[in-house]
């Protein structure tokens, strides 16, 4: 993978974001997305409270993004059997199909920017 300077960092950053924002599926925060992202990313089980923990935010943070996801269908959260005091944040198809389309997208991007 080839190497980029900051200023192609943030470059690519931008032209995701934009391209994001004018297919207008869902319209995350960074704090949404990174919670996405870590559903998807980091081997299960996730629980709000550890989500928070890895995230450096409050539950309540969490919540609240975890609802916004709940609408979408990007995630889903459920009482945890063994233990009734957690709640599982657990991966969906329509999460996984948004999150494809998003690193193709991601991808395009990139290829544009190295051929610029």
């Amino acid at each position: 993978m080839a190497e980029l300077k900051p200023m192609q960092a943030l470059a690519l950053w931008q032209d995701v974001t934009l391209e994001s924002v004018r297919r207008a599926e869902h319209d995350l925060s960074t704090r949404q997305m990174a919670i996405l992202l870590t559903v998807y990313l980091a081997p299960p089980p996730h629980t709000v409270r550890g989500l928070a923990e890895r995230l450096n935010v409050s539950k309540p943070a969490i919540t609240r993004a975890l609802d916004t996801l709940g609408r979408y269908d990007l995630l889903k959260r459920r009482r945890d059997e063994q233990d009734r005091r957690n709640v599982l944040v657990q991966r969906t198809v329509q999460g996984s199909v948004f999150l494809s389309d998003f690193g193709d997208l991601i991808s395009a991007v990139f290829a544009g920017l190295a051929t610029t």
